[in-house]
């Protein structure tokens, strides 16, 4: 329980930032897939095809409308974890507000916190109860952490639910039945999402690294939307990470709130061990 609680704070910082690419015979059937001819409507998007283009330019650009706007928010997350080594769950208890700072708290049995993480622009300070340390960090430590560009805003929109990492060329497309299948190559990423045109919400992120001597992936589906208040949220998120292992994480965000007071707590004992 004790490394699960520490490895769990740290999932909100990297699950989706420690993706990459799967060898790259993998990354080819993903996108010979996609160029595959099936008995679905499908369209590639080539240069001279100006209208696909912007047809799909503007389903994403929708995804901007979509995007989740709040002062402050809350949540009670049910965290369930597996690895090589076996599998456990605590409750995480987050506290947010916007641009500013992001607090989590995380419980085993009992109700007994284990680990507390605070994240603001500028720091990560992780607080182990357990073993009576504390670790200081800049917020530096993400992008040393996840060996990717990850910074405050994409921590805040991975909790929140917003889309990260689609910016890049839109190379191709394809209608499915539950949705629309875009794949687009960036930087540092290879994406292939699945979304909901009608609804202008993510609901499956495919991750590869460009770079094809990393041997990485991350799959995450979003599921159980919730409107309320207008906000579409997704309340139940599964998430999958691979590189020399695998790790799966679900979670289940059972309390949420928007725009509420929140609180940030960190108050060390002067017994724990400065790391």
């Amino acid at each position: 329980m004790k490394n699960f609680l520490y490895v769990s704070a740290l999932a909100f910082a990297a699950l989706l930032a420690v993706t990459g690419c799967r060898p790259t015979k993998k990354v080819q059937r993903v996108e010979n897939a996609i160029a595959k001819k099936d008995t679905t409507a499908r369209i590639v998007v080539k240069p001279e095809a100006v209208d696909s283009m912007s047809i799909v330019k503007g389903i994403i650009a929708d995804l901007d409308k979509g995007l989740i706007d709040f002062n402050s928010f809350s949540a009670k997350v049910k965290v369930e974890y597996q690895d090589k080594d076996g599998g456990d769950q605590a409750n995480a208890f987050i506290q947010m507000k916007k641009d500013s700072a992001i607090w989590i708290s995380l419980t085993g049995p009992f109700n007994i916190e284990g680990v507390r993480l605070l994240v603001t622009r500028d720091s990560v300070k992780l607080m182990n109860k357990i073993k009576k340390t504390v670790q200081m960090s800049s917020i530096d430590y993400l992008k040393e952490l996840t060996q990717t560009p990850f910074d405050f805003n994409t921590l805040q929109d991975v909790i929140i639910g917003n889309p990260v990492f689609i910016d890049g060329k839109l190379t191709s497309y394809r209608k499915k039945d539950n949705g629309l299948q875009v794949l687009i190559i960036g930087n540092l990423f290879k994406h292939l999402v699945t979304l909901d045109p009608a609804q202008s919400k993510i609901l499956h992120s495919k991750l590869d690294d460009v770079d094809a001597n990393r041997n990485r992936t991350c799959d995450i589906t979003f599921g159980q939307y919730k409107n309320e208040g207008g906000v579409n949220f997704s309340t139940y998120r599964k998430i999958s990470v691979a590189e020399h292992s695998k790790l799966d994480v679900t979670l289940d965000f059972k309390k949420y709130t928007f725009n509420e007071a929140v609180s940030f707590p960190f108050n060390v004992p002067k017994n724990f061990k400065r790391k």
